[in-house]
């Protein structure tokens, strides 16, 4: 295995635990915190665009979603075709959005302190590379 893929492959898991911590005061984690943040992002969403945004299977997605649901996170709304399932935020969200966001930016600022705004952009500019 290339030490680069092993090296991002921890790092990912190492982010992904600390901001289940930073998540935790919420109830949320990480994966549910990507759906809302999408969320926030496009107003509404149905499930299918939901996966193929964020490149995870639509089970996976659809078990999210239906947690995040029952904890007051999303809802959904009733497409022009029956099948079709938008979600979009609730108000609980829209009022928690804020606060979460609060967080979230201290966590980044924290775990990308030791790189320059120049090694940010040239990492991002590796890993779009990266991607084909």
């Amino acid at each position: 295995m290339n030490p680069l893929f092993h090296k991002l492959f921890q790092q990912n898991r190492y982010l992904t635990n600390q901001l289940n911590d930073v998540l935790q005061p919420f109830g949320l984690f990480s994966s549910q915190w990507t759906i809302i943040y999408c969320l926030a992002q496009h107003e509404t969403m149905t499930l299918t665009q939901i996966w193929r945004y964020i490149n995870v299977e639509a089970p996976t997605v659809t078990r999210t979603v239906n947690r995040l649901e029952k904890l007051g996170w999303v809802r959904r709304i009733e497409g022009m075709d029956k099948r079709e399932k938008i979600i979009a935020l609730t108000s609980k969200a829209q009022q928690q959005l804020p606060r979460i966001l609060v967080e979230i930016q201290a966590f980044e600022a924290q775990m990308l302190g030791s790189l320059t705004e120049e090694e940010q952009r040239q990492f991002m500019r590796l890993l779009q590379k990266m991607k084909g």
